[in-house]
């Protein structure tokens, strides 16, 4: 993947997608974990998972039926624009 400045882009226009793509490049994890760990609410986490989905930069490891216990991972493009973000310091 060339570097993509508008997924780049739309991930840190928002604090909550930075913060969830942060957490999760340290390993998968369930929303209440991110929500924890990043000191953001849950509804929030929630929702920036929902946008890194749309964009194909997580990953549900479970499936989708699941309403507890859904783990998320980031995916090789997440990894690859998370990596840019932060050789760029763009946090």
């Amino acid at each position: 993947m060339s570097t993509d400045w508008d997924l780049i882009g739309y991930v840190i226009s928002s604090t909550h997608r930075v913060a969830v793509l942060r957490r999760l490049a340290t390993g998968p994890a369930t929303p209440s974990q991110i929500a924890a760990d990043t000191s953001i609410s849950i509804s929030h986490v929630s929702r920036a998972l929902g946008e890194l989905r749309e964009k194909s930069l997580v990953d549900l490891l479970v499936s989708e039926e699941r309403k507890k216990g859904r783990v998320y991972s980031i995916t090789t493009d997440g990894e690859e624009v998370w990596n840019t973000i932060e050789a760029e310091n763009l946090t």
